[in-house]
């Protein structure tokens, strides 16, 4: 997607990083570091700001092939690129103001109130539905999972390699029919440059140790000691073990990433607690 509907704002994590609105050269942070932005609304790894490659958008290679360049990582500059065509008035800056108070409801942990600005932003701009994977979080957190699943479908669509909303689909249906049914409709995503999000789909996708997957990055920088926390919790919430769901998924809270990165994702680990009602002591 060359032209990016504006949704930009966890942005994935809450906005990651301030694009002036007359930003109009796409970049993107080099995918092999963890060392995450810390502004509102951004999920994504950054290191050295490294222009986007063609090929990258658009590759001839099937998704095995091609590897995953998470769309979190393009929204800066596709907010920037869209303001500055825009003017930023009309429809698409309303709907990406929307979703800005979304993310920051839902860091606030008014899931509710997050889902409504989503909504709200694709009635504004219906280009925006397709890419709004802060939407399907929040529709897990209110059990709507057959949505939920809906929303992460129709974006793994859109970019087909994003290991993460892959998973998600898959969290979502596993509460509707099941681990081993959600599993026969996992979907297939290019290869994740981070060997945590390689190691986390393989679990998901086949099934495996979620204690020894994260023993595997507990030595790792920090960005991997709190994915793999987080993805641990979460596999075992889908094998509903609520215990272990939660030693892993506070464990990633309590990470120095957990508490002082910004990611948006970072966010979601807490507001997975408070929707639980456990406490982090």
């Amino acid at each position: 997607m060359l032209v990016f509907p504006l949704h930009f704002g966890r942005l994935a994590n809450p906005l990651p990083s301030k694009m002036a609105s007359t930003t109009t050269s796409l970049s993107v942070r080099s995918p092999t570091s963890f060392s995450f932005p810390t502004a509102a609304g951004a999920r994504g790894r950054v290191g050295s700001a490294q222009p986007v490659r063609p090929e990258l958008l658009s590759s001839p290679l099937p998704p095995a092939a091609t590897t995953a360049v998470p769309r979190r990582l393009l929204l800066p500059a596709a907010a920037g690129i869209w303001d500055f065509l825009s003017g930023g008035a009309g429809g698409a800056a309303a709907a990406s103001l929307a979703v800005r108070r979304g993310m920051q409801l839902f860091r606030q942990g008014d899931v509710a109130g997050s889902l409504a600005e989503f909504d709200r932003a694709i009635e504004l701009d219906q280009r925006q539905k397709q890419y709004l994977w802060q939407r399907g979080l929040s529709l897990y957190y209110l059990d709507r999972f057959e949505e939920g699943a809906e929303q992460f479908r129709m974006d793994v669509a859109a970019n087909p390699n994003d290991t993460e909303e892959s998973i998600w689909c898959f969290l979502c249906e596993a509460q509707l029919c099941g681990v081993e049914e959600a599993r026969k409709r996992f979907l297939e995503v290019g290869l994740d440059s981070r060997p945590v999000m390689r190691e986390a789909y393989a679990l998901f996708k086949d099934g495996g140790d979620p204690q020894k997957f994260a023993s595997n990055f507990s030595s790792g920088s920090d960005g991997e000691i709190f994915y793999s926390s987080l993805y641990a919790g979460l596999y075992y919430e889908s094998q509903k073990d609520a215990e272990m769901a939660k030693t892993h998924i506070a464990a990633a809270c309590k990470s120095p990433y957990g508490s002082r990165s910004g990611d948006y994702m970072a966010s979601l680990a807490l507001v997975h607690c408070q929707c639980r009602n456990w406490t982090l002591e």
